[in-house]
């Protein structure tokens, strides 16, 4: 499947926002890749070759830590981009990407988008204000996180979740495992599963198996809203 940028309904997307100033030839450059479940196409420390939109799926972005832990800096769905922190001076990722589930993404080469970004002042000055939010982003959480217990992060983490891909059939709409909970919280598996059999037996959450549904939202957002839990969509 190669869905031209004109038709793709992933109208958050930067490449969309700024079609009526971006060459014709940029966009006819693209490539559109299909990964399956648990499939890497973003290897850290590999060579800076280009940046990936996701058109459709979901992904888990990730670093190595200390003692070769995972720590999960973010999850990606629809019109959201993968690799852009090494992309600029940057000659190595400094992430990895792995698709969840099976994923659509949009590739444009390194060399490409420059060129479309010198010519393009508009699309330009977008890119420019995604990255300050970013940081912006990054400096908050990073704030927060530091200031949370192993509970508040647990949470965190299930209302992100929830903000990121919502419900489908009363159930969080990803299938995650509980290590992979933890690698984002910066906890350990048996922490987490703590937190939640706690939060089950306080009729907060539920769970089927992976699938994870959060009874009342309200409850979540108030332990933790003294840090600000929405910094980070």
């Amino acid at each position: 499947m190669n869905v031209g940028c004109v038709s793709c309904e992933n109208y958050n997307c930067l490449i969309k926002k700024n079609l009526s100033s971006i060459n014709e030839a940029f966009l006819s450059s693209k490539n559109t890749l299909r990964c399956k479940k648990g499939q890497q196409f973003v290897i850290e420390g590999a060579s800076v070759n280009g940046l990936f939109f996701v058109l459709d799926g979901k992904v888990k972005v990730f670093r190595t830590g200390i003692n070769g832990k995972e720590q999960i800096v973010r999850f990606a769905t629809e019109g959201e981009i993968i690799g852009h922190r090494g992309f600029g001076t940057e000659e190595f990722y400094s992430i990895g990407a792995i698709a969840i589930e099976t994923t659509m993404l949009c590739y444009f080469s390194k060399s490409l988008l420059q060129e479309a970004l010198l010519s393009d002042a508009k699309f330009a000055y977008d890119f420019m204000m995604f990255y300050a939010d970013e940081l912006n982003r990054s400096e908050s959480k990073v704030k927060s996180i530091s200031q949370m217990t192993v509970r508040e992060r647990v949470i965190d983490t299930l209302l992100y979740i929830y903000r990121k891909f919502g419900v489908n059939k009363g159930y969080l709409d990803v299938i995650l495992n509980r290590k992979e909970y933890a690698d984002h919280a910066g906890t350990t598996e048996e922490q987490v599963i703590r937190v939640f059999s706690a939060l089950k037996s306080e009729k907060l959450i539920s769970t089927s198996g992976k699938k994870i549904a959060i009874n009342d939202i309200q409850g979540l957002k108030n332990e933790i809203s003294e840090h600000n839990f929405y910094l980070d969509s």
